[in-house]
């Protein structure tokens, strides 16, 4: 998080012995860990690890492709000090440290997981903070010299890792630009740390049980959430990989880094960008134009999605599905909308946002382009503690130190005493919301979620099924359960039930899957098949929903269709929407509604508004029956009120890649 902005140093003995106070008050935090919850809630049977054979109508596997561990520049910044081994542990179910010093483990392993450390400064931080490194011996590291041999999540500690990463970068640059510092030793770091990144992929990675990619994050922003740009690279395998990668250092345009992806390619190196947090772009994620203005051509359009096959729908700083503004008549719009900089993020809501880019690539296509933006759908953390949290229940953090405990981050009243001590000095860095103080000084952190994953159908646990998966866009998202979906579409279900026992089978035979382009058959309508099932550690699903886009006159147009209710409950064909199917959550308790919801939910569906000369796609949502946010989580563990101005409860859900619809060449 290198936009932290920076505390003032002490002013007087008074604000000194403030900060001497908060430091026995911060020094501790315990917490349970999600497989610790889990327990208590299911005992150990549904912790059983399972592991499914191949399977030729392919199974659901979920991952991470976004976690950062020591080794990027932010996340060391603030206290992190597990390694990528240390990550690829997590994925498989271990517990490991946060850098505040409790416990972190997941109910059950993962399927897969990418360590994706920012390129640029790759190791350097770390590197830098030791005092007997050839880094190490130049002036401008001293302040970072030993930083986390201690690693503490006191007031004074966090006040001095605020202040550090700016200065020395600005430092740095300035360094090397007069070249005191050796910019072949940094590069020589980087390029060690690289090799070991890999190195750490291939020794976690058990072919048919748990798999990993060699990857990293290419971080390109101009102004910081203003214009951001950044996105993961995974590489298929790590044959021939290159020993230097290509970071904002080489160029901010990602144009630049697709043509270094294609150059790999030509000597046989595969690999795949996502990009993520499209939602603070500041409309600049899916433009209309290349990088410097000039309009889409078919240049572009072939090389960004040759390169570019998913994008990252949601993780922790929010969600890129949509925005009420895009989709007014979409009442699950305002899902985990970041909070920082929102009256920004408004006027630039056009080109931020996943269903708008959906939509922008269907003009592009009816202009006789390929189409850029016909991504599938991924989650990921992008957690800075090398573990992911995407568990409401036990929200542990993304950043580290800065976010570790709940008064840090916002979701409950800050010592009031010491609130308004500080607030004489500082009155900026807290927010009185009905009559208590939070702390403000990074006011998003109390909109982070605990969100997501990245699913995938594929034969096996391995790497080349699961990145070949990737490629072919059979993939969905959720925003932290474990919930399944298939989607099909064609036209050969005539005779299918929805309870036949080979019903996959038939639908992998006769139809395709999500991710796929179907021709339009003029004289045919198309059947949809939607299959969902809930994470059995998670709650009942409420609906399934089948978004559709497409173009008319010109103009874009969606629409939103609960196809399936739970509870026996049937969708009004007037308003396209499930009743209320009456789950309801006690916010003191966070108690939910029994007997409410489905395990799974199964149906065909019909397009009642399908044309057969339109350009549209379709992608399905699930939702879950309402639960508690992680904010109110945190909020009934300290025994007060949940913030008003944050929402108290949340449906968790998945999105399915798209099904796109062509109009035949005639």
């Amino acid at each position: 998080m290198s936009d932290i902005q920076s505390f003032p140093m002490f002013k007087n003995l008074f604000f000194f012995l403030f900060v001497i106070n908060l430091f026995f008050s911060c020094s501790e935090f315990e917490r349970k860990t999600e497989k610790e919850l889990a327990q208590e809630k299911f005992g150990d049977i549904p912790l059983v690890e399972y592991k499914p054979n191949p399977n030729s109508i392919k199974n659901a596997y979920f991952g991470d492709l976004h976690v950062h561990t020591e080794n990027s520049f932010d996340a060391y910044a603030f206290g992190t000090t597990s390694s990528p081994a240390d990550a690829y542990k997590y994925a498989k179910g271990v517990a490991i440290k946060h850098p505040t010093g409790y416990q972190v483990q997941l109910s059950r392993p993962l399927d897969f997981y990418a360590v994706t450390d920012h390129g640029v400064f790759l190791g350097l931080m770390k590197e830098a903070a030791n005092p007997n490194s050839e880094i190490g011996q130049y002036e401008l590291t001293k302040p970072l010299h030993n930083l986390n041999e201690n690693v503490s999540n006191s007031f004074i500690s966090i006040m001095r890792r605020t202040n550090l990463f700016r200065p020395f970068a600005q430092e740095l640059a300035n360094n090397i630009q007069d070249e005191t510092v050796d910019i072949k030793l940094l590069d020589k770091v980087s390029s060690d740390v690289w090799l070991k990144t890999i190195e750490a992929a291939d020794q976690a990675y058990v072919p048919g049980s748990f798999t990993t990619f060699a990857a990293y994050e290419y971080s390109s922003s101009v102004e910081i959430y203003d214009t951001y740009l950044h996105r993961n690279v995974i590489f298929r395998d790590t044959e021939n990989l290159p020993k230097r990668i290509f970071t904002r250092g080489d160029s901010l345009n990602p144009e630049d880094l697709w043509k270094w992806m294609d150059g790999l390619r030509r000597k046989g190196v595969e690999s795949l960008a996502i990009p993520h947090n499209s939602n603070i772009s500041g409309s600049a994620a899916f433009k209309m134009t290349y990088y410097d203005g000039k309009p889409i051509d078919e240049a572009y359009a072939s090389q960004r999605i040759r390169n570019e096959p998913l994008v990252e729908v949601t993780q922790a700083k929010g969600s890129s599905e949509t925005h009420p503004l895009l989709s007014k008549n979409d009442e699950w719009a305002a899902f985990e909308i970041p909070v920082e900089k929102q009256a920004k993020l408004l006027e630039n809501a056009k080109g931020s946002y996943v269903r708008n880019a959906y939509l922008r690539g269907l003009t592009l296509a009816e202009q006789g382009l390929t189409n850029p933006y016909k991504f599938g759908l991924a989650g990921a953390s992008d957690t800075h503690v090398a573990a992911g949290s995407y568990n409401e229940e036990a929200f542990f953090s993304k950043i580290g130190l800065l976010d570790g405990t709940p008064e840090l981050r916002g979701s409950v009243p800050f010592n009031w005493a010491l609130a308004k001590a500080a607030k004489i000095f500082r009155p900026e860095s807290f927010a009185e919301i009905n009559g208590r103080d939070y702390m403000a000084v990074i006011d998003r952190l109390v909109g982070f979620s605990a969100s997501g994953l990245t699913g995938v159908w594929a034969e096996e646990n391995t790497r080349e099924e699961i990145y070949d998966a990737f490629k072919r866009k059979e993939t969905f998202a959720t925003s932290g359960p474990r919930i399944k979906v298939r989607f099909f579409s064609g036209y050969d279900f005539e005779d299918a039930k929805i309870n036949d026992l080979d019903l996959v089978k038939k639908a992998y035979e006769d139809n395709l899957s999500m991710g796929s382009t179907i021709n339009i058959e003029k004289e045919k309508e198309p059947k949809f098949l939607v299959w969902a099932s809930a994470d059995p550690l998670g709650a009942p699903l409420q609906r399934v929903q089948i978004i559709k886009g497409w173009l008319e006159n010109g103009e874009h147009q969606e629409k939103v269709y609960d196809v399936i209710c739970s509870d026996g409950l049937v969708v009004n064909l007037s308003t396209h929407r499930c009743p209320d199917n009456g789950a309801k959550v006690d916010i003191k308790s966070c108690s939910v509604s029994k007997n409410s919801g489905a395990s799974e939910l199964k149906t065909f569906w019909l397009d009642p508004d399908f044309l057969v000369d339109q350009r549209a796609f379709y992608y399905v949502r699930v939702l879950e029956n309402p639960v508690c946010r992680w904010s109110t989580w945190d909020s009934i563990r300290e025994g007060v009120e949940p913030r008003s101005d944050i929402p108290a409860i949340i449906q968790e859900r998945a999105w399915t890649s798209p099904i796109w619809f062509e109009p035949t060449k005639s």
